[in-house]
């Protein structure tokens, strides 16, 4: 045997304690406490040892006996509709990225698009977080109400008075939408629904209704449920009309795409025989051929921004609750006939209007 293979014949390492900070840097268990957890009144010099000695020592924080002192377990709970898809993924990473910044931890669980999922995972997160990010778009006849003693975000949850949230204008999205299809010479707009319950597809189909052409004639809806299949069946009824519509507006950019592969089975050409118009800009949607036109929410900057939110709360609970709105930009490209680029002219979107015959 080697005189180095000694160690691995005794066991495993012993973990380095609180106690052999205290004892190596030559100060009370309680000091090192109070270091290391933030809490109380240590001298520079003394506070400086300690934690220097227990960066040599490799010391780790035992997180469980942390959270005894500070009432606090570094965790923030996320419940979402759903992890499949693009649409989520972005929205994790954001909340990620912004939770790393900060040393804390996310602990993610999903509602499958139910209220009553939602208030159930809520109450399985409590004494394990220390405050909640919620997406629940789902219209319900009561609004969704989290725990008070819980700090919460919501995310386009249709808040009740006196909840905090971040919200996207879907409504404001949709009416830029339909104006951008007019504007590029389309009049028959169609309109690839989402899911009845969900109030974000509710609000995408309203800012349709308001603001479609008039000589568009009868409400031209075919329903969808957000995912790329539903879009394709969608489009294979839609492209077998006749007259055919000149555009297409999908309620996200997953039905949209599949929308245009449908198209291109039934061998119609986006944009030149119909247009096809998105919602959200999920990564895919600027890699379609023809790249997507759609309505874009920076959905990495939602999750950070409602983590951002919760966290203000956390740290200094009681403050007033407020609803962030985000306000979707509309970007042009090549499905519907315009080369890539930003438009800029969503400073007009709150004002929606019918167009003449």
């Amino acid at each position: 045997m080697l005189e180095g293979d000694s160690a691995a014949c005794c066991g495993p390492v012993r973990s380095v304690t609180i106690k052999d900070v205290a004892r190596e840097a030559d100060v009370s268990i309680a000091s090192v406490s109070r270091v290391l957890n933030g809490v109380g009144r240590v001298g520079q010099a003394t506070r400086s040892r300690i934690l220097d000695t227990a960066e040599r020592l490799s010391y780790v924080p035992h997180e469980g006996a942390r959270s005894l002192i500070t009432r606090r377990t570094s965790t923030i709970g996320m419940i979402l509709p759903d992890l499949h898809g693009e649409f989520f993924s972005e929205l994790l990473r954001g909340a990620d990225g912004a939770a790393r910044a900060r040393g804390l931890h996310l602990l993610v669980s999903t509602s499958h698009g139910s209220v009553a999922e939602a208030a159930a995972a809520i109450r399985s997160m409590r004494g394990r977080v220390d405050g909640l990010i919620v997406m629940s778009p789902q219209l319900a006849p009561e609004p969704l109400t989290p725990p008070p003693a819980v700090p919460t975000i919501l995310i386009n949850a249709h808040p009740a008075e006196g909840q905090a949230g971040v919200t996207v204008q879907n409504y404001e999205g949709a009416v830029a939408m339909v104006r951008h299809l007019a504007e590029t010479g389309a009049r028959r707009i169609a309109h690839i629904a989402g899911p009845q319950e969900n109030g974000d597809a509710a609000d995408r189909r309203r800012g349709y209704c308001d603001s479609r052409p008039l000589d568009l004639g009868a409400d031209f809806t075919v329903a969808g449920d957000f995912t790329a299949a539903s879009g394709y069946a969608a489009g294979l009824k839609l492209g077998r009309l006749d007259p055919l519509p000149d555009a297409v507006f999908a309620a996200n950019d997953m039905m949209a795409a599949g929308c245009m592969e449908a198209f291109a089975d039934l061998g119609l050409r986006v944009p030149d025989d119909i247009k096809v118009g998105g919602f959200d800009d999920v990564p895919l949607a600027r890699f379609l051929r023809p790249a997507l036109t759609t309505m874009r929410i920076d959905l990495a900057a939602l999750g950070a921004k409602a983590f951002e939110q919760l966290a203000a709360a956390i740290e200094a609970p009681g403050g007033a609750p407020r609803i962030e709105q985000i306000l979707p930009e509309l970007m042009v490209r090549d499905s519907c006939g315009h080369r890539s680029g930003r438009d800029t002219t969503n400073q007009n979107m709150t004002k929606p209007g019918r167009y003449p015959e």
